[in-house]
């Protein structure tokens, strides 16, 4: 079944000779992932941490592969309020303003994607062509490797502020964007053959 969802995805990107867009969100907050570290020997090392959950980043991510699969590129569009349809609609005119031609576009099934104010957008944008990822698969979705390449970046950095959690999380984006090698990581690592 999820071989015949995807399958229909990648047909319809070739018929339109669309780019392919991946998307995904998450959420970040002052409470920094552990991770392992060193210390000399006979002194444990100590983590600070922030309790406060209160301030979060939240953020819409795209990895977007060109129509013939040689250049794959990320977009971001953070906010620190709860994800709602009108950041949605926000984020993808965004995308496309970055993108000419049709996009198809994969995502999962979160609520804020199926939104009556989303979905009515989604109706008007001819450009615009929306499939959904099985549920319960996220090991389908690249996308998800951006996330875990950044909070592997920003583990154990504790910051002190929401000001110093943004410029960890930004720099953790920022290096898996600039490199090709990781934005194909993220492709590579799915369970799905996305660029043949």
């Amino acid at each position: 079944m999820e071989e015949n969802c995807i399958a229909r995805d990648k047909k319809k990107t070739r018929e339109l000779n669309a780019t392919l867009g991946l998307e995904d969100e998450a959420g970040f907050t002052l409470v920094s992932p552990v991770k392992r570290t060193w210390s000399r020997r006979g002194q444990t090392p100590i983590f600070r941490t922030r309790i406060d959950h209160h301030d979060r980043l939240n953020i819409l991510g795209i990895l977007l592969v060109s129509p013939k699969g040689k250049k794959i590129r990320l977009s971001i569009k953070s906010y620190w309020n709860t994800l709602t349809g009108q950041e949605v609609i926000a984020f993808l005119k965004q995308i496309l303003r970055l993108v000419r031609g049709h996009i198809v576009i994969v995502w999962d099934r979160h609520p804020v994607h199926r939104r009556a104010l989303v979905q009515e957008f989604l109706q008007s944008q001819k450009r615009l062509h929306v499939f959904e990822f099985p549920v319960a698969a996220p090991e389908l979705n690249p996308a998800e490797y951006i996330w875990t390449q950044t909070k592997s970046y920003t583990a154990g950095t504790a910051p002190h502020d929401a000001y110093e959690l943004q410029a960890n999380v930004f720099a953790g984006i920022a290096r898996t964007r600039i490199s090709q090698k990781r934005l194909l990581a993220c492709l590579r690592n799915s369970k799905i053959n996305w660029i043949d």
